[in-house]
């Protein structure tokens, strides 16, 4: 049996403090903590009861500092352990046990830490494999006092924020907005635009009422940082491959026409922007993963290029230092700079891909707020007046207009109308609303005015929740470990210990110039090390992959979904516009009197409903179009606010809606025609009731039915053992009839949009891989937080934005073509991996001299560049075999 009981913690100073403690007691077996930083609270869910000695053990791991008791003796410990002083260490050093300044950052005395604030601790305590600072903070909250400010994404120093976009102080790495949550605008007059305020009002100059304008945002500086230094290190690096490689063309081309040493100034030159400005950035991270040995991509690529650089140079400079095994036929050594510059602009473009991805969720948030209104009727003292959204109060009284969106969360107070939710719920069909109904901010009334009283206003409201929902599970997701930094930490160390023992083999060496050998040979190791192929590998089969996924109606916005797809443990689907078409039709028609056959109750029904917008007129007029039945004149015609419309044909009174709506009307109907009304409903339509002239007439049942494709697909997902479940904001019966024929065996229905992100994370914490698709508004705060987001293209925009992947023809079969995809990308970088390691498993020994010995052999610059080159071609073609897939299996 489950059990859960809150446990007090004591001596937690910052977030991090809480994520650390946090992830320790998740370490312990068949438990699940949620720790409370404010409350200096854990609430632990666990299989079993728990020894509370057991849980203080576990936190000793972290040095000692933390206490946790049970409420019980809350008062006792919290006054034992409040005042605690700190502990001396033996050996007189203390250390921050975040690592915030890293771990060769020891104090001698004890305190606090600059950075954290977290009490530091004997060093003779700290566990050193412990992670640092930057892997276990939270992100800064967004708030409205958070919004449109800056963070690290490192976390270096918390959840500290910044007024202005630049680097972080610790790391270098750029900061990241933290986006608006509400609605902005400004106030302007139409012919006099240089009136500009925050408010509504009338122009001082004509009169005129002033126009709400939405404030738009600034695009992302980050991302247009790095793309205007993309596009500089493009213009620098394309000249000098030409200028290096050109002389592999026949005829030497490029040796005839500019002479060794121009070609070698200008290399240099191109080459001076792309190390110094454009990728200066990888070279620091290269730097700050050497000084805490969290060796990672940038660690191989900093090392790689920064030999070939300084290779290049002094070969340029001071040609005479190397010896003639390592010249050409005219006393050049070759050049690397173009392998500098290639690989830099290679990496670069990858960050720009990221960065572009990170601004996704902008603009869906961006989306979002533009669904919000910009201003309110309020109704004072019997007068209304036009106010900003901002300056709606909790119980002020407000008229909503019909065709208008509702401006913040309230009960309607006077009227009756139908109104448009499907932003929440995902469902098409209006929502009938009368006194004390709630209704929800951006959903659309429809077309009968109401008032209604303002119960949550500004970030309280549900639509600023699920924008702050979108937001936080975009922010919260850890970066996906690269293969490739998991391939440094045992590379990079390798190359290093290799290029260390060939400068002193050499150095000790009985022969001529054996320190400039030695060195020679020791940074050719390192120019054989790098990782131009390895550079390659991962963003050439990612980019035929996404190539070829646009040309199968996949559109792939961020590189890291195809990578996270093929490890996918649950599918989840929403039902309208996923599985079903999104739009009910008209599924049967029953006449219910003689004198009318089914054909003329579809006809009457149609033609009383061709001046309404409800989806199910909609609905009966596209039947009565494909039956080839004519539209008859309606005259007296009346819409009944959420219940049905009225009208006369001819000499008949026409009444249709709902079965309430007939009970109003005192139209009878029997016990077997209500039996027969139950029975259609059960099987998951929506039921519109026709009397003529007050005696029922017939029956026009409506259904959203599947899409043709929808059964077959998941049943391939199923069979390739992956779970599928639905997540809908339908009533349950509707859910499961639907689940049924789909062949879904996990249903979970009537969920708002918390209630799907909440059952994502559920799935996340028992260690599932998510892929959630949908389409609406509803669906956005999931797609989001799931660890791919896919969006049927016929959806929202909001849906499309908050979504990894989009599927152009929205249809589930793009969603296992996309799985298909993601499994062949993932074995083609595999391959080209196997590639570029191949290459140096056989380059790097030679490149050290392995075969002087015994052949007098060192590695020719030109045999090292054409293997370079051969690596690289090799990865790029078996990239391209990619095209090749059929993704219809």
């Amino acid at each position: 049996m489950n059990k859960e009981k809150t446990y007090k913690v004591s001596g937690m100073t910052c977030n991090g403090c809480r994520t650390n403690v946090e992830k320790k007691l998740n370490e312990l077996e068949g438990v699940h903590a949620e720790v409370n930083l404010s409350k200096g609270e854990a609430k632990i869910h666990s299989e079993e009861e728990l020894d509370e000695n057991a849980l203080q053990e576990k936190l000793d791991e972290l040095g000692g500092a933390y206490q946790i008791h049970s409420d019980a003796h809350a008062h006792q410990h919290h006054g034992a352990h409040q005042h605690k002083e700190p502990e001396l260490s033996e050996s007189g050093q203390y250390i921050c046990p975040m690592f915030c300044e890293g771990k060769d950052k020891i104090y001698t005395e004890p305190g606090r830490c600059p950075v954290c604030n977290m009490h530091l601790r004997p060093i003779e305590k700290v566990d050193f494999n412990a992670p640092s600072h930057q892997a276990t903070s939270e992100k800064p909250k967004t708030t409205a006092s958070n919004a449109g400010k800056y963070y690290c994404p490192m976390m270096c120093e918390g959840d500290k924020v910044y007024d202005k976009f630049g680097s972080c102080p610790v790391c270098g790495m750029n900061l990241e907005k933290i986006p608006e949550i509400t609605l902005k605008v400004e106030y302007t007059c139409p012919m006099h635009p240089e009136i500009v305020q925050d408010h509504p009002g009338n122009c001082p100059i004509c009169g005129m009422d002033l126009v709400a304008n939405q404030v738009s945002e600034a695009d992302d500086e980050h991302y247009k940082s790095l793309l205007t230094k993309f596009w500089i290190s493009v213009a620098c690096t394309v000249p000098i491959f030409i200028l290096s490689m050109g002389d592999m063309l026949p005829g030497q081309p490029i040796s005839k026409i500019i002479p060794y040493h121009i070609n070698a100034w200008i290399q240099l030159i191109l080459t001076l922007p792309v190390v110094f400005y454009t990728c200066w950035m990888f070279f620091e991270r290269a730097w700050t993963s050497f000084k805490t040995w969290n060796l990672n991509m940038f660690s191989l690529i900093g090392l790689g290029a920064a030999a070939a650089f300084i290779f290049s140079l002094l070969a340029f400079f001071f040609p005479q230092i190397f010896p003639a095994e390592l010249k050409g036929h005219h006393g050049e050594v070759h050049l690397y700079f173009e392998s500098v510059a290639v690989i830099l602009t290679l990496v670069l473009l990858g960050q720009v891909m990221e960065a572009k991805a990170h601004s996704r969720t902008n603009s869906a948030i961006k989306e979002l707020i533009k669904l919000s209104p910009a201003e309110a009727i309020l109704v004072e003292n019997g007068k209304e007046r036009k106010v900003s959204i901002h300056d709606v109060k909790v119980g002020d009284v407000l008229r909503v207009r019909a065709g208008d969106k509702i401006p913040v969360d309230g009960l309607v107070t006077e009227g009756s109308t139908s109104i448009d939710e499907s932003m929440i719920t995902g469902e098409p069909i209006p929502v009938e609303k009368n006194a004390e109904d709630q209704v929800i901010a951006g959903t659309i009334n429809g077309n009968h005015e109401i008032l209604m009283k303002a119960n949550r206003v500004g970030s309280e409201t549900l639509l600023s929740q699920i924008i702050q929902l979108v937001n936080d599970a975009s922010r919260s997701q850890p970066p996906i470990q690269k293969l490739t930094d998991r391939i440094s930490k045992i590379f990079v160390p390798t190359v290093i210990v290799i290029a260390i023992l060939t400068f002193l083999v050499w150095n000790f060496m009985d022969i001529p110039n054996s320190t400039a050998m030695a060195f020679s040979n020791m940074l050719a190791v390192l120019i054989v090390a790098c990782p131009c192929a390895l550079g390659l590998a991962t963003p050439m089969s990612v980019m035929v992959g996404i190539g070829k996924g646009a040309k199968s109606g996949i559109l792939i916005k961020n590189s890291e979904a195809l990578e996270k797809l093929e490890k996918a443990d649950v599918l989840i689907v929403d039902k309208t516009g996923t599985i079903t078409k999104g739009k009910p039709s008209v599924s049967e028609v029953i006449s219910g009197n003689p004198k009318f056959k089914e054909d003329d109750i579809l006809q009457i029904a149609a033609s009383v409903n061709k001046n309404s917008t409800h989806p199910l007129a909609q609905a009966m007029l596209d039947k009565a179009n494909e039956k080839g039945l004519q539209v008859l004149d309606v005259v007296q015609f009346e819409n009944i606010a959420g219940k049905g419309v009225s009208g006369k044909i001819h000499h008949l009174s026409a009444l249709l809606g709902t079965p309430r709506l007939m009970k109003e009307q005192h139209v009878s109907l029997s016990a077997e025609q209500e039996a027969q009304i139950e029975e259609l409903q059960k099987k998951g339509n929506s039921v519109s009731v026709l009397a003529i002239d007050k005696q029922f007439a017939g029956i026009v049942a409506a259904f959203d039915a599947l899409k043709e494709s929808s059964v077959e697909t998941l049943k391939k997902f199923q069979e390739e053992g992956i779970e599928v479940y639905m997540f809908t904001g339908d009533n349950k019966n509707t859910a499961e009839i639907v689940a049924k024929e789909a062949g879904i065996k996990h249903v979970q229905a009537g969920l708002l949009p918390e209630d799907k992100l909440k059952g994502i994370k559920k799935l996340q914490a028992e260690g599932k891989k998510v892929i959630m698709v949908g389409d609406g508004i509803n669906d956005a705060p999931a797609l989001t937080q799931a660890d791919i987001g896919i969006a049927m293209g016929t959806g929202t925009d909001v849906a499309i934005q908050s979504s990894e992947i989009t599927l152009v023809k929205g249809d589930l079969t793009g969603v296992h073509k996309a799985y298909r995809l993601s499994k062949a990308m993932l074995s083609n970088i595999k391959q080209n991996l196997l590639f570029a390691f191949l290459y140096n498993v056989i380059g790097i020994p030679i490149a050290a001299g392995v075969l002087y010995a015994a052949t007098g052999l060192l590695m020719s610059p030109m045999i090292a560049a054409a293997a370079m080159s051969l690596s690289s071609v090799s990865v790029i073609l078996n990239s391209l075999r990619l095209n090749a897939l059929n993704l219809e299996k």
